[in-house]
This record gives C-alpha cells, sequence and structure tokens, in this order.
C-alpha cells in the first residue's frame, strides 16, 4: 500500500469515527437511509441481492468506498446493486444475446456470456423511453452482460435466487457470471460492511450458494476486497478468512464441475504482486480456484491489469491453467488522479464483455461493477444515475 493510500486510510477511519459517533444520535429513518446508500438494496422479498457492481460505498462521500454491490434482481432472487471503487467494483444487465464467443478454458462451451434481465439500467431504460440519453444508455450499457451479486446473507433463500440466475443463462445458452459477496467483517466495517455473522455461518451460506449453480457453464467472482482488503484483520483472523475462501472455491466446484471460480487479484495500483500472489496462495487461489480478478469497480486500463495479472499469477504458481478476468467497466480512460475513486470525471467505458480476449493468461474481459451506479458523488451510492452513465458512454 502506498504511503498516500495509507495516509488516506488513516483520514478515512477517522471520518468514519466521527460519522459512527453521529450517527448514534440519528434517528431509526437514518439507518434505513445508510442501508440503502451503501448499495445493500433488498429485493422483492427483502433479501438483497446486487446485480452491478459497485464496491459497496460509503454513508457519504467523504467515506473511502468499497466494491459495489450489484442492482436489485428478479423476484423471488434477490439481487443487488454493486460496490464502487476501493479501489475496486460492479455490474449486472440484461441485453439481447451477443454473438458466441471463445469459450473459457475450463468450460468447453462456446456460449457467450448471460445478460441478466433485472437491473436498474434497464428499469431507468424502461421508464425513460423519451430521454434523449436512452438510445445511448440502452445500447452502450444497458445491452452488455454483466454480473448478478449477492450481497445478503440469508441462507434460507439464496439457493433459489441464484438458480433463478443459472437457469435462465442456461435457458438461452449463456454463461453467467456470480458474485457471491457475503464475507464476515466485509470492507472492514467500512461503508460496505455486512456479510455472514461469522465463517461458519458463511460456510453454511456458501454451500446454499453452490446448490444454485446447476450444471452449465458459469463463472464465480469470489468475494471482491476479501483477499487485497484483508490488512485490517489479524493474523489469526486473516488466516481463517482464506481457510474459509479455500473451502468456498472447493465447494463451488463440488457442486458444479464447470464453475471457473476466480479469486481477489486486487489491481495494480494496489499491493505488488508478490505480496498479493502470496495472500492468494494462502487462500488456496493456486488448489481451490481457476485463477483470479483484478480491477473490480477500479479504473485502471486494461494494459495495465493484464501485465498485473501475469506478474500475479506467475508468483502464485499453480496448474498452468488458472488465467485471469479483468472489469473492464469503468476502465476505458484508464486510472484518474491518485485519491479521486468516486465518481470521477473524464473516464469512459472499457472493452465491452468476451472470454475472447486474444491475451496469454487473461480468461475474459467482464463488466463486473455496472457503468453508471454511482459510487456515492453524483447520485446516491449504489444507484443509476443517468447523467453519470451518459458520461461514461461518451467518453
Amino acid at each position: 500500500m502506498s504511503g498516500a493510500r495509507a495516509q488516506r486510510r488513516t483520514e478515512t477511519r477517522e471520518r468514519r469515527r466521527t460519522a459512527r459517533r453521529h450517527a448514534m444520535a440519528v434517528a431509526a429513518s437514518a439507518v434505513v437511509a445508510v442501508g440503502t446508500a451503501t448499495g445493500v438494496i433488498t429485493a422483492a422479498a427483502g433479501e438483497g441481492e446486487r446485480t452491478t457492481a459497485r464496491p459497496d460505498t460509503t454513508v457519504s462521500p467523504v467515506l473511502e468506498p468499497l466494491p459495489a454491490v450489484p442492482t436489485a434482481s428478479p423476484s423471488p432472487s434477490a439481487v443487488s446493486p454493486s460496490p464502487s471503487p476501493r479501489p475496486s467494483r460492479t455490474g449486472g444487465t440484461r441485453a439481447t444475446p451477443t454473438p458466441s464467443e471463445q469459450p473459457l478454458r475450463r468450460t468447453a462451451t462456446a456460449a457467450g456470456l448471460y445478460r441478466h434481465s433485472e437491473s436498474q439500467v434497464l428499469d431507468w431504460v424502461r421508464d425513460h423511453r423519451d430521454d434523449p440519453r436512452r438510445p445511448l444508455i440502452e445500447s452502450r450499457i444497458a445491452a452488455q452482460p454483466a454480473a448478478v451479486w449477492f450481497a445478503a446473507y440469508n441462507p434460507a433463500a439464496v439457493t433459489a435466487q441464484v438458480r433463478g440466475v443459472t437457469s435462465a443463462a442456461a435457458a438461452a445458452g449463456r454463461t453467467p457470471v456470480l458474485v457471491p459477496y457475503a464475507i464476515p467483517d466485509r470492507d472492514c466495517g467500512g461503508a460496505s460492511e455486512g456479510g455472514a455473522p461469522g465463517l461458519a455461518a458463511y460456510d453454511t451460506w456458501m454451500a446454499r450458494f453452490a446448490e444454485g449453480l446447476g450444471s452449465g457453464p458459469v463463472i464465480v467472482i469470489l468475494e471482491p476486497d476479501a483477499i487485497a482488503l484483508s490488512d485490517c484483520l489479524s493474523a489469526a483472523q486473516r488466516a481463517a478468512r482464506f481457510a474459509s475462501l479455500a473451502r468456498a472455491g472447493r465447494t463451488l466446484h463440488a457442486a458444479n464441475p464447470r464453475a471457473r471460480v476466480y479469486f481477489d487479484g486486487g489491481h495494480s495500483g494496489w499491493h505488488s504482486a508478490a505480496k498479493q500472489a502470496a495472500a492468494l496462495r494462502e487462500a488456496g487461489a493456486a488448489t481451490s480456484g481457476d485463477g483470479i480478478f483484478t480491477n473490480v469497480s477500479n479504473f485502471h486500463s486494461t494494459a495495465d491489469e493484464a501485465a498485473y495479472a501475469r506478474r500475479v499469477l506467475a508468483a502464485l504458481g499453480g496448474p498452468a491453467r488458472l488465467g485471469a478476468v479483468i472489469d473492464t467497466s469503468r476502465n476505458g480512460n484508464g486510472a484518474p488522479q491518485a485519491g479521486q475513486w468516486c465518481d470521477p470525471a473524464g473516464r469512459a467505458l472499457g472493452r465491452t464483455p468476451t472470454t475472447k480476449t486474444g491475451e496469454s493468461r487473461i480468461d475474459a474481459y467482464l463488466w463486473v461493477k455496472l457503468p453508471g451506479e454511482s459510487d456515492g458523488c453524483k447520485g446516491a451510492a449504489g444507484s443509476f444515475t443517468p447523467d453519470y452513465a451518459y458520461a461514461l458512454a461518451t467518453g
């Protein structure tokens, strides 16, 4: 972590302490507002799930954001919006099937990526047919396949929610991208805090999640920030978390051998490749996973991320089949100036989602965070903000 980032996080913690003291004096209605701001938006049944990644953002723009939680999703599924850049997250939509793309190495399928039928951008497009921004937002954002986030600790409901997405994807002959986001101590108590009450409970939730995977190809983005943002934990807590992530990878593969499970690789502007690889190794990425993901809800260029991912994979070791997927949803113009994480100006959409990258060891470019879902500055955290979406689409 750079000195500037360390200083920023120190300042952020102080702001959080102040915010928490203030929050204690606020009425219960404020608590509801905070829950919505952090992207933990519940679906029809009150179970939050995200279809757009935006690192779980902060209670207000002064706090440092985390990966985004996806937008609310179909009933009975409770899919949610995505977190914001933590440095990292976003993505879910519903689009007309795109042409078949190169299969991921392990899945042996020619199916393209799946666009979920429920997301905030699709709701906006349906409700604003006469808005002059609508055609561009619809064609450039709403039509793209994106990730579906599952951010609520809801063991009784999550199987049906996951199955709702995977069965629809299978019927369409496409590959869904799912983001389980319920690790305990998520976001180290920051704006995206939440998750399961403990690791035993998380293991149970993950087993229920895995039961909904079906038998078709599926891509799982396992717990954004869970590894890169683990320095706040004690050594014992980190070891326990990493062991749980390794169990999660095995559980997902046991439930569906065609699943490809990617572990948290952070991004090129965060930890060194050696440090990130060491943590990934502890978390079982080389033995329980299929590779790593990078840049979730962030803005670093695809070239920088691909080079970084290869360095991490080289340091990680493990089978030659291990690869990487990169979140390209908002990285068309690369990273903004240091410290600008909240809906920074001058950004643009990145490469459209595909499993045909033409790049060594890069399995896919994905939209994990949905473009247009605010980090908390241009709109309420986690909300779809058409002005922001239009700026990204024209950037």
